[in-house]
């Protein structure tokens, strides 16, 4: 670790954060940088409590950017413990996002903080019965399946500046009191019954197995507004030269959308067809078709196809069956292409009111002028020139690179994406839509908001990094006299040991360290179907993880698997494989002597459910798991070993009489044993096998693929040779693995408990002659054990 890097290490460690959030946050320079700045304006680089450096690092990363000039201000509210809850700085962040830059009363933000105001345990215990005695009817039908949070949720309502540590500990002793112990039945798996809707009572939800769990009943679309509320001011746009442009509708333009719409939601999926879809973009479309499903309203699939030179056919192909898969309709789907000719009307009318021109510029000069804060020293062209050469750009008179359409904002600003962004460039390619109509292409900062606008999108909602874009969309809108949406951001969706980046995913693709889009390593949507995860599993954990503004966010891949064991543990039917078979010969059985006996495709089937069933062979010859054999045995251990017996699942116990080595007398070359027909032999341990179907005739062979994390760091995006992280093992394959006779018949895409060893799912590969299976997640579950 560099000295730099140990002097902030020692310094976030004296604010009291435990010592892996502290390498997690040196680890993001973002996050490393706004908290360094974070702690020198509170002057607490000699250390403070910890609640106080906890607060201090949801500053750091949470804080809204257009209020920092107030930062220094709560800053000295929370050292001095006049803002001490979670709930107080949420409320702070609230207040201070509203007042932007402007001045403030203090006493208003002080009350709309609840600075001051102390509530006491005998308030909370009032309350907390209050509510109790309010749902005890509903509590009493759920007990302990009744989700806390919601308990936690009507009493912050109430009383919004109370201890949350003393309302949960008020809450936990009335469970307790009016519930008694958990019983059996209480511990039981959600999954075995559905929720009854007729069962919520006032808000109080049936809550996750894991009371860890976000409850996904909680609508995370309540957040937003309704369509006839945008007449709000969107955003304040600084000038260096002028004053401050706060951006909104008319009531004459939103009264004219309103009409056009009927006042539905209108929102966008809009993808840019440059790679395949990855599990961020299973989070974008549950919030953007998900709004508008709740609200009744329509989302539109619409391809962001702007850059002619990396989109091709297969992944706009692949984009609409991923949609479909994924389980959301679109309204309509669209493409940027279908308005180019709107848009390039448009960008002459900008030119005409004198907001764009014509530069000369090459990519480098205009870096350079923007780094300098300067502008081209053709900003001030003539109108009626940028409009001629606007033209014979269109008709391919200039060559590419040659010029380009800029639009005229303020070089000057504090924001980067205020430098007279690139509207049109010169492009001599195909388009894979439009084909060669077009030789100039309008770039994403200029066509995205105009096309919101011209499709009434109501809600115009992305990820966090495009915040510091709303100056710009805004502006176009502003200064064109058209419809303006509303738009949001929300934080991306990243996941522990993968990266997400378009253009890590294809080098990884192109350079074939994994086998395709779809290798079943990455998070590609089509990774993970082929990894054998259902879409609900995908929106399960994408709901639990709810629409926030939390940057810097990342979720263990833990929490996905949790809820794919979820799903997959309803759906996926028991059956036995032996991956790594060693050979066991039942002395005492007839040599040829099979028997058909009942093994459960379900673990709580009832005995005259047939179907429930299917039938496994039982013979002289069987094959275990090479690790459940020991010549040594131990008290921890289950397995077989000399004169040692174990219950063949679904079968008989046997007892190990001898062990068969071969030259070297250490490899084993099969077991001999017997087998208790009485099955009177009460053995502690319990394995899988798979038997000779007939004599002499091996078991059905089959090909396993065992996947594991592809990147050994949590977070290899921040890496700078992220490529060595890699793991060698990530992928595994098994070509000699043993299966049971049922699973002859399996499809591509079904699947299946292997028992004791996970979930499986056939893969595209296989074949008549050779079945080829995945592994899609292991049945040990860290997340729902931890909690984490």
């Amino acid at each position: 670790m560099a000295v730099k890097e140990e002097e902030r290490l020692e310094l976030f460690l004296k604010i009291g954060l435990d010592e892996r959030t502290a390498r997690n946050t040196i680890a993001n320079n973002k996050v490393t940088n706004n908290l360094n700045a974070v702690i020198h304006e509170a002057a607490v680089t000699e250390g403070c409590d910890r609640t106080i450096g906890n607060l201090l690092y949801t500053v750091a990363t949470k804080y809204p950017a257009n209020a920092l000039v107030h930062r220094p201000a709560l800053l000295g509210y929370i050292v001095t413990i006049k803002i001490k809850t979670p709930a107080q700085l949420e409320a702070a962040f609230s207040f201070l996002s509203s007042t932007a830059s402007e001045s403030f009363e203090l006493k208003e933000f002080e009350e709309a903080c609840g600075v001051g105001v102390e509530v006491s345990e005998e308030d909370i215990e009032q309350t907390v019965n209050e509510v109790f005695e309010q749902n005890k009817e509903s509590i009493l039908e759920l007990r302990y399946r009744t989700n806390v949070g919601d308990l936690f949720g009507l009493v912050r309502k109430r009383l919004p500046w109370a201890d949350p540590k003393t309302v949960k500990k008020l809450i936990d002793a009335n469970l307790y009191e009016l519930l008694g112990g958990r019983t059996a039945a209480d511990n039981e798996k959600a999954l075995k019954q559905k929720k009854e809707k007729s069962a919520k009572v006032k808000d109080i939800k049936a809550a996750d197995d894991n009371p860890s769990q976000p409850s996904e009943d909680l609508n995370p679309f309540l957040i937003f507004p309704n369509p006839e509320e945008n007449f709000k001011v969107h955003t304040e746009i600084f000038f260096s030269d002028r004053p401050v442009l706060r951006c909104c509708n008319t009531k004459e333009v939103l009264d004219k959308h309103l009409k056009r719409t009927s006042g539905k939601v209108y929102t966008r999926f809009p993808p840019e067809p440059n790679g395949y879809l990855h599990i961020g973009h299973a989070k974008a479309m549950f919030v953007s078709f998900g709004l508008a499903k709740e609200r009744r309203g329509c989302c539109y699939l619409r391809y962001d196809d702007t850059n002619p030179e990396a989109e091709k056919k297969e992944y706009i192909d692949h984009i609409e069956e991923i949609v479909e898969w994924m389980g959301w309709k679109p309204f309509k789907i669209t493409y940027t292409s279908d308005y180019f000719q709107e848009l390039y009307e448009l960008a002459v009318e900008l030119i005409q009111r004198g907001h764009a021109y014509v530069d000369h510029q090459t990519p480098e000069e205009i870096k350079e002028y923007r780094e300098k804060k300067m502008n081209s020293p053709w900003r001030d062209r003539p109108i009626a020139e940028s409009l001629t050469l606007f033209e014979e750009m269109r008709q391919g008179m200039i060559e590419e690179g040659k010029a380009t359409l800029r639009m005229k904002q303020d070089m000057q600003s504090d924001n980067g994406n205020m430098y007279d962004l690139i509207a049109y460039r010169i492009k001599f390619t195909p388009h894979p839509h439009s084909g060669d109509k077009w030789c100039i292409y309008p770039s994403y900062d200029y066509a995205h908001c105009i096309v919101d606008s011209l499709e009434d999108i109501t809600h115009s909602l992305c990820t966090l990094e495009f915040e510091t874009r709303r100056a710009s969309y805004y502006w176009l809108l502003h200064v064109l006299d058209i419809y303006q949406p509303y738009v949001w951001e929300y934080s991306r969706l990243n996941v522990t040991n993968n990266v997400m980046s378009k253009r890590k995913l294809n080098f990884l693709v192109t350079k074939k360290l994994v086998d395709g889009w779809d290798d079943p390593r990455l998070m590609t949507l089509a990774g993970l179907r082929r990894r054998g995860v259902t879409s609900t599993a995908i929106n399960a954990f994408v709901r639990g993880i709810g629409i926030t503004r939390s940057d810097c966010c990342m979720i263990r891949l833990e929490r996905l698997e949790y809820h794919i064991r979820e799903e997959l543990n309803r759906t996926a039917p028991r059956t036995m494989v032996v991956l790594q078979p060693l050979k066991v010969v039942i002395t005492n059985l007839d040599s040829g002597l099979v028997m058909d006996l009942d093994a459960k495709k379900w673990p709580d089937t009832s005995t005259e459910n047939s179907s429930a069933f299917y039938k496994v062979p039982f013979s002289r010859v069987v094959y275990i798991e090479q690790s459940d054999f020991r010549m040594k045995d131990s008290k921890d251990y289950y397995g077989l070993a000399p004169g040692k017996s174990v219950l063949l699942r679904y079968a008989f116990p046997i007892k190990c009489t001898e062990v068969v080595l071969a030259d070297d007398n250490e490899t084993i070359v099969e077991i001999w044993a017997e087998y208790d027909h009485s099955k009177k032999t009460k053995p502690k341990g319990v394995i899988h096998w798979v038997s000779e179907p007939s004599r002499e005739v091996d078991p059905l062979s089959i090909e396993v693929r065992l996947f594991d994390k592809l990147f050994k760091s949590e977070n290899p995006a921040e890496l700078g040779d992220w490529l060595a992280d890699v793991s060698l093992h990530s992928k595994v394959v098994i070509y000699g693995a043993y299966a049971v006779p049922s699973l002859r018949d399996a499809a591509i895409g079904d699947k299946f408990q292997f028992e004791r060893l996970g979930y499986f799912v056939v893969d595209k590969d296989s074949t008549s002659e050779r079945l080829v299976f995945n592994r899609t997640v292991t049945l040990r579950d860290s997340y729902g054990k931890s909690g984490k």
